[in-house]
């Protein structure tokens, strides 16, 4: 709980106010990372180094600090394009978030270590949903009362200092 998934779900209800693509967003991101985490925890798993996964972890945090920069640019009155662009940008942003995130890292610790990798991805999607679901549901409820401009640059900003740990890490490991 309170990880950097739950801050983007808050920044995604705040932005867009559109619960169930964001949910269906977070919902696919996730299987498709999971599903790639345990792939790769199945057969490649020995080779990914905590140096790498954190190289990769802090790029991806700092292209999304850069994004949360970008107000929406998308008009309230079109709403199959809203519910198209929540769907999207939760989708990307989701995916990349989960590179190198707790239950990323936990799918391929479980798929390395069990032979049942449909099960171990049901598990950690279902996890994650748990985990935001609420975020972006309370969040669409408070949106109207949430400083968007305010919550946009603290997202970045957390999200550019995260991304610098991590890469700052992934550099000083051996």
């Amino acid at each position: 709980m309170g990880d950097r998934t739950q801050l983007l779900s808050l920044m995604l209800a705040a932005r867009y106010r559109r619960p169930w693509p964001i949910l269906a967003g977070i919902l696919c991101a996730t299987l498709a990372n999971h599903s790639v985490a345990g792939y790769l925890g199945v057969h490649l798993g020995r080779f990914l180094t905590p140096r790498l996964l954190d190289g990769i972890v802090g790029v991806s945090l700092v292209g999304m600090a850069l994004w949360a920069l970008r107000p929406d640019s998308l008009r309230e009155r079109e709403d199959d394009a809203r519910r198209r662009g929540a769907f999207a940008a939760t989708l990307v942003a989701f995916f990349l978030a989960e590179i190198g995130d707790k239950t990323q890292i936990a799918t391929i610790a479980l798929a390395a270590a069990y032979s049942h990798l449909v099960p171990v991805v049901a598990g950690t999607t279902a996890g994650m949903l748990l985990a935001n679901a609420p975020v972006v549901l309370l969040g669409k409820a408070f949106a109207q009362r949430l400083p968007l401009g305010a919550i946009r640059y603290l997202a970045s900003g957390l999200f550019a200092i995260l991304g610098v740990l991590f890469i700052w890490r992934a550099l000083h490991q051996p």
